[in-house]
């Protein structure tokens, strides 16, 4: 949940997953006074929502790794639901992980960078901010320290 939820925004949250959303609403909750009010949960399959256009200040993805052609339609609606000075934030696992000892998918094809999603956003209508692969210290599966990086785009859509 962004810090925007404490200056009396309303935030809408989705995800396929009851855990997920219970996490949200339970995290809300804790923040106190009137958040948990102002968030619209929704339980959805992301591949076939599609969100209303140009409607939300920020849309964020996290860690949402589909097959190329699901990801980029996925990548393509979110940036589509975003307003005119609006934000689109996209995280997750770069292809460089791969190289480590870091636990990820066996099918290289659900990883990417940050800038395969700016290449897809037109740029007459968009303007990136944040294009890279940064580099974070984690424990791996065995608890040994290593360097994951993670794909990180953040692009503002032209008023």
């Amino acid at each position: 949940m962004s810090g925007r939820a404490h200056h009396g925004h309303d935030h809408h949250g989705e995800s396929p997953t009851d855990v997920a959303l219970e996490r949200g609403a339970a995290h809300a909750l804790e923040v106190g006074t009137g958040v948990a009010q102002r968030i619209t949960w929704l339980h959805a399959d992301l591949a076939d929502w599609v969100p209303v256009a140009a409607s939300f200040d920020l849309v964020s993805a996290q860690f949402m790794h589909l097959p190329k052609v699901q990801r980029e339609l996925l990548h393509r609606r979110l940036a589509e639901a975003v307003a005119p000075g609006g934000t689109l934030l996209v995280v997750g696992h770069h292809p460089s992980d791969l190289q480590t000892t870091m636990a990820r998918p066996s099918v290289p094809e659900l990883l990417f960078t940050a800038s395969d999603v700016a290449t897809s956003l037109a740029p007459d209508q968009w303007v990136t901010l944040v294009d890279e692969a940064r580099a974070r210290p984690t424990l791996d599966p065995n608890g040994r320290t290593t360097t994951a990086h993670d794909a990180v785009l953040r692009a503002q859509r032209r008023g």
